[in-house]
Protein backbone atom coordinates (compact mmCIF):
# COMPACT_ATOMS: atom_id res chain seq x y z
CA UNK A 1 0.00 0.00 0.00
CA UNK A 2 1.61 3.47 -0.97
CA UNK A 3 2.27 5.71 1.77
CA UNK A 4 0.41 8.66 2.40
CA UNK A 5 2.35 11.92 1.63
CA UNK A 6 1.53 14.22 4.57
CA UNK A 7 2.79 17.66 4.29
CA UNK A 8 3.28 19.73 7.37
CA UNK A 9 1.82 22.85 5.79
CA UNK A 10 -1.21 22.01 3.92
CA UNK A 11 -2.20 24.19 1.21
CA UNK A 12 -5.68 24.99 -0.42
CA UNK A 13 -5.79 24.99 -4.07
CA UNK A 14 -8.88 25.98 -5.82
CA UNK A 15 -9.34 23.27 -8.37
CA UNK A 16 -11.62 23.82 -11.52
CA UNK A 17 -12.71 23.39 -15.46
CA UNK A 18 -13.04 26.95 -17.10
CA UNK A 19 -13.70 28.17 -20.56
CA UNK A 20 -11.70 30.15 -22.32
CA UNK A 21 -13.67 33.19 -21.91
CA UNK A 22 -13.43 32.95 -17.83
CA UNK A 23 -16.29 30.62 -17.13
CA UNK A 24 -16.61 27.58 -14.58
CA UNK A 25 -20.49 26.72 -15.29
CA UNK A 26 -22.81 27.93 -17.99
CA UNK A 27 -25.45 30.40 -17.24
CA UNK A 28 -27.52 27.64 -15.83
CA UNK A 29 -25.34 25.94 -13.83
CA UNK A 30 -24.20 23.25 -16.89
CA UNK A 31 -21.28 21.91 -17.38
CA UNK A 32 -21.98 19.38 -20.33
CA UNK A 33 -19.20 21.60 -21.87
CA UNK A 34 -16.56 20.19 -20.05
CA UNK A 35 -14.76 17.34 -22.31
CA UNK A 36 -12.84 14.14 -21.39
CA UNK A 37 -9.20 14.03 -22.36
CA UNK A 38 -8.00 10.34 -21.71
CA UNK A 39 -4.46 12.02 -21.19
CA UNK A 40 -4.89 13.61 -17.77
CA UNK A 41 -4.22 11.81 -15.04
CA UNK A 42 -7.18 12.04 -12.66
CA UNK A 43 -6.03 9.71 -10.03
CA UNK A 44 -2.89 11.81 -10.33
CA UNK A 45 -4.58 14.96 -9.60
CA UNK A 46 -7.24 13.45 -6.81
CA UNK A 47 -3.83 11.37 -5.14
CA UNK A 48 -2.33 15.28 -4.02
CA UNK A 49 -5.81 15.93 -1.88
CA UNK A 50 -7.34 14.26 1.20
CA UNK A 51 -9.94 16.86 1.84
CA UNK A 52 -12.24 18.55 -0.72
CA UNK A 53 -14.24 21.49 0.50
CA UNK A 54 -17.37 22.08 -1.75
CA UNK A 55 -19.92 25.15 -1.70
CA UNK A 56 -23.89 25.07 -1.25
CA UNK A 57 -24.88 25.89 -5.15
CA UNK A 58 -21.63 23.19 -6.16
CA UNK A 59 -23.00 20.71 -3.99
CA UNK A 60 -26.90 20.66 -4.92
CA UNK A 61 -25.71 20.84 -8.68
CA UNK A 62 -23.52 17.76 -7.89
CA UNK A 63 -26.39 15.94 -6.40
CA UNK A 64 -29.02 16.99 -9.05
CA UNK A 65 -26.29 15.46 -11.95
CA UNK A 66 -26.34 12.11 -10.01
CA UNK A 67 -22.94 12.72 -8.24
CA UNK A 68 -22.53 11.82 -4.48
CA UNK A 69 -22.41 15.35 -3.59
CA UNK A 70 -18.70 15.03 -2.82
CA UNK A 71 -18.36 11.76 -1.77
CA UNK A 72 -14.42 10.11 -2.36
CA UNK A 73 -13.29 7.30 -0.62
CA UNK A 74 -10.11 8.21 1.49
CA UNK A 75 -11.83 11.97 1.36
CA UNK A 76 -13.39 13.76 3.74
CA UNK A 77 -15.72 16.17 2.17
CA UNK A 78 -17.05 19.33 3.82
CA UNK A 79 -19.70 21.83 2.29
CA UNK A 80 -19.55 25.66 3.03
CA UNK A 81 -23.15 26.96 3.97
CA UNK A 82 -24.99 28.96 5.99
CA UNK A 83 -28.49 27.62 5.90
CA UNK A 84 -28.21 23.56 5.28
CA UNK A 85 -28.67 21.47 8.09
CA UNK A 86 -26.17 18.96 8.97
CA UNK A 87 -29.34 16.76 9.60
CA UNK A 88 -30.45 16.51 6.07
CA UNK A 89 -27.11 15.61 4.62
CA UNK A 90 -25.23 12.46 6.89
CA UNK A 91 -22.77 11.94 4.18
CA UNK A 92 -21.15 14.92 4.20
CA UNK A 93 -19.93 17.69 6.91
CA UNK A 94 -21.47 20.89 6.67
CA UNK A 95 -19.29 23.71 8.07
CA UNK A 96 -20.85 27.49 8.88
CA UNK A 97 -17.33 29.12 8.84
CA UNK A 98 -14.73 28.17 5.99
CA UNK A 99 -11.91 30.60 7.73
CA UNK A 100 -12.09 28.46 11.15
CA UNK A 101 -12.20 25.34 9.51
CA UNK A 102 -9.58 25.72 7.10
CA UNK A 103 -7.58 26.77 9.89
CA UNK A 104 -8.46 23.85 11.78
CA UNK A 105 -7.42 21.30 8.80
CA UNK A 106 -4.15 23.31 8.05
CA UNK A 107 -3.17 22.74 12.09
CA UNK A 108 -3.40 18.80 11.07
CA UNK A 109 -1.34 16.51 9.05
CA UNK A 110 -2.51 15.48 5.90
CA UNK A 111 -2.15 16.24 2.33
CA UNK A 112 -3.47 19.11 0.08
CA UNK A 113 -7.43 20.30 0.36
CA UNK A 114 -9.01 20.84 -2.48
CA UNK A 115 -11.86 23.74 -3.04
CA UNK A 116 -14.02 22.48 -5.54
CA UNK A 117 -16.44 24.93 -6.23
CA UNK A 118 -17.62 27.55 -6.47
CA UNK A 119 -17.00 30.82 -7.66
CA UNK A 120 -18.24 32.86 -5.01
CA UNK A 121 -16.71 30.34 -1.82
CA UNK A 122 -13.23 30.81 -4.29
CA UNK A 123 -13.91 34.71 -4.11
CA UNK A 124 -14.50 35.05 0.02
CA UNK A 125 -12.31 32.61 0.46
CA UNK A 126 -9.45 34.35 -1.65
CA UNK A 127 -10.72 37.67 -0.04
CA UNK A 128 -9.83 36.11 3.36
CA UNK A 129 -6.35 34.89 2.32
CA UNK A 130 -7.33 31.37 2.35
CA UNK A 131 -6.60 30.04 -0.72
CA UNK A 132 -2.72 28.93 -2.00
CA UNK A 133 -2.95 27.82 -5.51
CA UNK A 134 -5.60 28.08 -8.28
CA UNK A 135 -5.13 25.50 -10.79
CA UNK A 136 -7.52 25.60 -13.86
CA UNK A 137 -7.65 23.11 -16.88
CA UNK A 138 -8.99 25.69 -19.38
CA UNK A 139 -11.35 24.27 -22.19
CA UNK A 140 -11.42 25.51 -25.45
CA UNK A 141 -14.77 26.44 -25.86
CA UNK A 142 -16.54 30.00 -25.51
CA UNK A 143 -19.71 29.77 -23.15
CA UNK A 144 -20.39 33.78 -23.72
CA UNK A 145 -21.78 33.80 -19.95
CA UNK A 146 -21.88 31.58 -16.87
CA UNK A 147 -20.38 31.39 -13.53
CA UNK A 148 -17.11 33.44 -13.64
CA UNK A 149 -14.17 31.67 -12.36
CA UNK A 150 -14.07 34.79 -9.63
CA UNK A 151 -17.36 36.82 -9.76
CA UNK A 152 -17.35 40.43 -9.18
CA UNK A 153 -16.91 41.85 -6.95
CA UNK A 154 -13.38 40.40 -6.21
CA UNK A 155 -10.15 41.95 -4.82
CA UNK A 156 -7.10 41.75 -7.05
CA UNK A 157 -4.87 38.59 -6.67
CA UNK A 158 -0.90 37.97 -7.81
CA UNK A 159 0.21 34.57 -9.59
CA UNK A 160 3.02 32.79 -9.75
CA UNK A 161 3.24 29.79 -12.56
CA UNK A 162 4.28 26.75 -10.75
CA UNK A 163 2.90 23.93 -13.50
CA UNK A 164 1.46 23.69 -17.28
CA UNK A 165 0.54 21.65 -19.71
CA UNK A 166 -0.94 21.05 -22.90
CA UNK A 167 -3.17 18.24 -24.12
CA UNK A 168 -2.85 17.94 -27.46
CA UNK A 169 -5.76 15.90 -28.34
CA UNK A 170 -8.39 17.84 -26.83
CA UNK A 171 -6.68 21.23 -26.41
CA UNK A 172 -7.19 21.35 -22.39
CA UNK A 173 -4.30 23.71 -21.16
CA UNK A 174 -4.06 22.97 -17.53
CA UNK A 175 -2.51 26.00 -15.44
CA UNK A 176 -1.69 25.34 -11.51
CA UNK A 177 -0.28 29.17 -10.57
CA UNK A 178 0.51 29.94 -6.32
CA UNK A 179 -0.79 32.61 -4.69
CA UNK A 180 1.43 35.58 -4.21
CA UNK A 181 1.37 36.38 -0.32
CA UNK A 182 2.13 40.50 0.22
Amino acid sequence: MPEMEVRSTRRVRYGVAMSLDGYIAGPNGEADWIIHDPDIDFNEIFSRFDTLLIGRKTFEAMQKMGGGGGSMPGVKSFVISRTMKQADHPDVTIARDAGALVTDLKAKPGKDIWLFGGGELFRSMLGAGLVDGVDTAVVPVLLGGGIALLPSPAGRARLTLKNRRVYEKSGIVRLEYDVVRD
